[in-house]
């Protein structure tokens, strides 16, 4: 299954890192200096029930290069809902379920 996740934060990388470690193809939506960290070394999670790096990351701040996806998780704040739904529009296809 090929997952985005839209918006890394805590939330969304920790989701999207189980998911990646779990096997799914992960591509994450990202921005900033979030983004180039992560794509320079990995997607390190710390957490409670252990951390973990998840490296490589698939990872871009265009969802259009992510291409189509079958599934987006959505981790932004509430506030950013309706601009991230907008955004999102390049990965979304005729069986493309979206998960906030």
């Amino acid at each position: 299954m090929r997952i985005a996740i839209f918006g890394s934060g805590s939330v969304g990388g920790y989701f999207g890192g189980r998911l990646s470690q779990a096997g799914e193809d992960v591509v994450f939506i990202a921005r900033g200096e979030h983004l180039n960290a992560m794509l320079m070394h990995g997607l390190r999670v710390d957490s409670i029930n252990g951390g973990f790096t998840v490296q490589p990351v698939q990872a871009t701040d265009e969802p259009s290069k992510a291409g189509e996806v079958d599934m987006v998780l959505v981790g932004v704040k509430a506030w950013q809902v309706s601009e991230a739904a907008e955004a999102m529009r390049p990965m979304i296809g005729p069986e493309t379920f979206v998960l906030p």
